[in-house]
Order: C-alpha cells, then sequence, then structure tokens
C-alpha cells in the first residue's frame, strides 16, 4: 500500500469536504474550543483541513517528495505511524505554544505533519541536514515577511518533533 498517496488523496477529499460544511473551521480546525468544548479530535482533524487550494498544492507536493522518500527507505507503516502521531503531538505541542502566547488562532494544514518528516529526514542525513534546517526556517519565516500569516511555530515544532522520534528510534 502508497501510503503517501493514500495521506495526499484523504487530505484532498478532507479539503473539499470541509467546504461543504458551514463553520467547519470551529469544529474540525485546532482552535481555542479543542479545550473549552471538548473537541478532542481536533489535533487529527486539523492535519486534514486547509485554509485554500493553494495551501493544499504546496503542502501536498511536498507531502509527495519527502514522504515517498521516507517510504521507501522506512515502509508504509512506519511513514503512517510517523506522519499521524508526529502531526498530532505537533499539534498538541503548537495549542500549548497558543495557549501559552495567548494567541487565538484556527491551525489548519498538514504542514505540521510534514515538517515531522523533516526533522526525522535532518536527524538521519547527517550530510542534508544543514540544508533540511534551512529549508525549515524559510517556509516557516519567508510567507511572513510577504504577509502571508502562517503558523510558523507549527513548523519549528514539527521539525523538533521528528527530530526526536528519530533520535529516540536510533538509541
Amino acid at each position: 500500500m502508497n501510503v503517501t498517496k493514500t495521506l495526499i488523496l484523504v487530505n484532498i477529499i478532507c479539503y473539499f469536504l470541509q467546504n461543504s460544511f458551514d463553520r467547519s473551521d470551529l469544529f474540525f480546525a485546532l482552535n481555542r474550543y479543542f479545550l473549552e468544548a471538548g473537541l478532542f479530535w481536533q489535533p487529527l482533524t486539523s492535519m486534514f483541513m486547509h485554509g485554500s487550494l493553494t495551501h493544499l498544492a504546496m503542502n501536498m507536493v511536498v507531502l509527495y517528495q519527502f514522504g515517498g522518500m521516507l517510504e521507501y527507505q522506512k515502509g508504509s507503516r512506519y511513514l503512517f505511524l510517523l506522519y499521524l502521531g508526529g502531526g498530532i503531538l505537533t499539534s498538541i505541542f503548537s495549542f500549548v505554544f497558543m495557549y501559552f502566547f495567548g494567541l487565538n488562532h484556527v491551525l489548519v494544514g498538514a504542514s505540521g505533519a510534514i515538517s515531522v518528516l523533516f526533522g526525522w529526514i535532518a536527524y538521519v542525513d547527517r550530510f542534508n541536514r544543514k540544508g533540511i534546517f534551512v529549508a525549515i526556517l524559510l517556509i516557516s519565516f519567508a510567507p511572513l515577511l510577504l504577509g502571508v500569516n502562517i503558523a510558523w511555530y507549527a513548523h519549528i515544532i514539527g521539525f523538533g518533533v521528528g527530530f526526536c522520534i528519530a533520535f529516540v528510534n536510533k538509541r
């Protein structure tokens, strides 16, 4: 089974489904109601929502490249668990960051989970580590310089989660 292509397909389907629900962002995106209203599925569902078709397309291109590479190296099951488990951890840590700093954002997108893959690859591939780190910084901060509001901290947190998972697995 090709998990990378399946994850891409699920993301595409969820994008079109989210547009058929009124206020799907309050129910499925990660937001302040996560704890207040007991919407405990949000760390998972927010990974499959996107703010626009461009947002979805950019994330899916990167997921195809890095997910496919990691799936080839470690297998479908490993990629699936790393993507979902790391993505959920990234969502939870991003929520803690938002709560601590008093941010009232709605988080959507696969980029936190994709950043987990970046972090994992950066730990394992010492030769390309600096380049991947620079890439995650560019992906996180270049849009802000262009006036695009993104959750840069979710990228950094995801990278750290992936790096730590690889470190723990190596031991």
